[in-house]
């Protein structure tokens, strides 16, 4: 069936779902990280929803697929920046990497349908 929105698109939600906890656990990074690593980590996450959005709109599936690709490329991203997360002691939910690893699923799907 036909989806009428990008809010309807699962890898959407999840990439949603994963920006929220970013700027969640992000709050508590020390306040010198403001224009380190707490503004990067916040620019990827952003950057996989919104890139679902703007292919979500696009006609051709080539360009689609881009746009899905550039999601792709920010959900490995934010991978390190958890990971440089936890090894910095800042913290690291356990939920986090789940929610990339469904949402990196979703779009290989989408993209090789």
């Amino acid at each position: 069936m036909a989806t009428k929105s990008f809010k309807e698109i699962e890898a959407w939600q999840l990439a949603h779902q994963f920006v929220l906890q970013v700027y969640d656990l992000t709050n508590n990074f020390p306040k010198e990280e403001i224009f380190g690593l707490t503004s990067q980590f916040k620019r990827a996450a952003v950057s996989i929803a919104a890139n679902i959005c703007e292919g979500y709109k696009k006609i051709g599936k080539k360009d689609k697929v881009r746009f899905y690709n550039i999601s792709q490329g920010s959900i490995e991203e934010c991978r390190y920046y958890l990971l440089l997360s936890k090894d910095l002691d800042y913290g690291y939910p356990l939920g986090m990497e789940d929610l990339l690893d469904q949402c990196s699923r979703k779009l290989f799907g989408y993209v090789n349908q």
